[in-house]
C-alpha cells in the first residue's frame, strides 16, 4: 500500500513538473508573441482542404525574422514545430498537432536589377501566386507557371512547385534557409537537389527530426512585355478552371508516376466520384480530392488508401503522395 501511495506521488509530482515547464514555455512565447500566441487552436480553417483539429500550441509570425525566432525556441525548449503557410499540400489529423504551429504570414518582397535579369527576394510567407502576379504587373517574367497554385514561396521551394512546364527549380537562385542548432544560412540551387515535386528538404517529411525552415528565396526574373505575361498566365488560369475542381482541395494528392499520370491511373480504376464520408474523388479530375463541407480528415486518408490500394492491384503501381500528412495519426494494422 506504502509502495502505490509513493508511485502515485512520484507520476503527480512528475505531471506537475511537465505541466509548470509547458507553462512557462507558454508564457515565454506570450511575451515575445504577445495575443498572436493562442493554445489549442483550430486548424481547419487555416487548411485548404477545411479540415484537421487543433494546433497545441499556435503562433502567427509576420517577418523572417520572428520565423527564425519562433523556430529557435521551439528547439530550444524541445517542443515539435511545424511551420504552416497556405495550408495546401498537406491534410492536418482530426486529433490535430503537438507541440507548435507556426502560422507564416513573413511577406516581404523586394526587386533589384542584375545584368540583364531582375532579382526578386520574398519571404518564405509570401502567396505564391499573388507573387505571379506582382511580377507580371512589373514586367518579370518567369513566375507565370505560378498563377493560380494555392501556398507559399518556401512550401514552393520545399516541393519545388510547379504547373505547364515550369517549376521553382527553374527560377530560384538561392534560399535562406534555417538549420536547426546552427541557425540561418544560404542554400544554392544545386544544393537543394531539387527533382520532380521533390528537394533535400522535402525528404526530412515523415522523419521524426528537427526540420529546416526557409527563411526567404531569391528568385531570377526575366522582363518582358505585360501583354505577353498577361496572355501566358491568363491562359495557364482557364487550362486550370477548365481541368480541375473548385472547391476545399488539397491540389493534387499523389505525383505522377513515371511515364504515367496519376489522375488517369485513378480514373482508369473506376474511381472518380468515390465517396467516403463528407469526402469524394473529383468527377472533373481524379487526382483531387475535395471536401463536401462535412469532411474529417480520416475521410480523406480513407479515400487515399482506396486510391492507392485499388491502383496497385489493378496496375501494379505504387503511387507516392504529393501531399504530406501531418499530425497525430493512427494507422490500423
Amino acid at each position: 500500500m506504502a509502495d502505490k501511495c509513493s508511485n502515485n506521488s512520484k507520476k503527480g509530482s512528475t505531471m506537475d513538473l511537465k505541466t509548470s515547464v509547458i507553462e512557462a514555455i507558454q508564457k515565454q512565447f506570450s511575451e515575445i508573441f504577445g495575443e498572436r500566441f493562442q493554445t489549442n487552436v483550430p486548424l481547419a480553417r487555416y487548411t485548404s482542404a477545411r479540415v484537421g483539429g487543433p494546433a497545441e500550441m499556435f503562433v502567427i509570425v509576420e517577418n523572417a525574422t520572428e520565423l527564425q525566432t519562433a523556430v529557435e525556441l521551439a528547439y530550444a525548449q524541445h517542443i515539435p514545430y511545424f511551420v504552416l503557410g497556405g495550408g495546401s499540400n498537406i491534410l492536418v489529423a482530426d486529433a490535430g498537432i503537438e507541440g507548435l504551429v507556426i502560422m507564416n504570414k513573413a511577406r516581404s518582397v523586394r526587386y533589384r536589377h542584375n545584368g540583364v535579369h531582375v532579382i526578386c527576394t520574398a519571404e518564405s510567407g509570401m502567396n505564391l501566386s499573388s507573387l505571379a502576379r506582382q511580377c507580371i504587373a512589373k514586367g518579370l517574367g518567369g513566375l507565370e507557371w505560378a498563377i493560380g497554385i494555392p501556398g507559399t514561396v518556401g512550401g514552393a521551394v520545399v516541393g519545388n512547385s510547379g504547373a505547364h512546364g515550369g517549376d521553382m527549380s527553374q527560377t530560384l537562385l538561392a534560399a535562406t534557409v534555417w538549420e536547426p542548432g546552427r541557425g540561418a544560412r544560404i542554400y544554392t540551387n544545386e544544393e537543394l537537389r531539387y527533382g520532380y515535386r521533390d528537394s533535400i528538404l522535402k525528404r526530412e517529411q515523415g522523419r521524426n527530426l528537427a526540420r529546416r525552415v526557409v527563411l526567404s528565396a531569391e528568385l531570377q526574373l526575366t522582363p518582358e512585355p505585360v501583354d505577353v505575361l498577361m496572355a501566358r498566365a491568363n491562359a495557364f488560369t482557364s487550362h486550370r478552371k477548365q481541368t480541375q475542381p473548385g472547391g476545399a482541395s488539397m491540389g493534387s494528392m499523389f505525383k505522377n508516376p513515371e511515364h504515367y499520370y496519376a489522375g488517369y491511373l485513378i480514373e482508369a480504376a473506376g474511381l472518380k466520384g468515390l465517396k467516403i464520408g463528407g469526402a469524394h474523388i473529383s468527377e472533373k479530375h481524379a487526382n483531387f480530392f475535395v471536401n463536401d463541407e462535412e469532411a474529417t480528415a480520416e475521410d480523406v486518408r480513407a479515400l487515399i488508401a482506396e486510391a492507392w490500394n485499388t491502383v496497385r492491384e489493378q496496375f501494379g503501381v505504387e503511387m507516392e503522395l504529393e501531399v504530406e500528412l501531418v499530425g497525430k495519426w493512427e494507422f490500423g494494422e
